[in-house]
């Protein structure tokens, strides 16, 4: 009896905390929306995966900033290839970003270290430079009144993702 009794905590006490990580990294947010994630599959040249990336980060930054309501013509245009806009608080929305942008990053350094010549990596770096300074420019104020410690996570997160951006953009010829 005491046998069992044992046996059925050290499980709990075991099994318990493996099965409470794995629901909590189930319940993980996407950073892209399905028909993101679609479009991004679809775009097989890196200029285009770019683009894709970079529209889905602006999605995220219209709800942040409440302009979704200035956009309503071209978010009833874009709705059907896109898929209503992206959800969450504001950390989530700009921690979505910060790892839009990394998978950006991972997808030109991929190109790169099969072609470093590629005429497409300093296109794509180029654009994705141009939409991150405008993307920190109307973040920077918000940055400033961020309350929770994930939003100044993902600020911080966001923050080191553009500098490595613009690092390397700074390094094109």
């Amino acid at each position: 009896m005491i046998t069992r009794i044992v046996l059925a905590f050290s499980l709990v006490l075991f099994i318990g905390p493996t099965l409470l990580f794995n629901a909590a990294t189930l319940q993980k947010r996407d950073h892209l929306t399905a028909q993101e994630v679609d479009l991004v599959k679809e775009a097989q040249a890196l200029d285009k995966r770019i683009e894709v990336f970079i529209k889905a980060v602006e999605r995220r930054l219209m709800v942040i900033t409440n302009s979704s309501a200035a956009n309503a013509k071209q978010l009833k245009k874009d709705a059907e290839r896109w898929g209503e806009l992206p959800s969450g608080s504001r950390a989530d929305l700009v921690a979505d970003i910060a790892h839009i942008l990394d998978e950006a990053i991972t997808n030109i350094d991929d190109v790169s270290a099969r072609d470093e010549r590629n005429p497409l990596i300093p296109k794509s770096l180029r654009k994705l430079a141009q939409s991150v300074n405008t993307i920190m420019a109307q973040l920077k104020p918000l940055s400033a009144q961020a309350k929770s410690d994930a939003e100044v996570a993902s600020f911080a997160l966001l923050d080191e993702d553009a500098q490595s951006i613009l690092e390397a953009a700074g390094k094109l010829p």
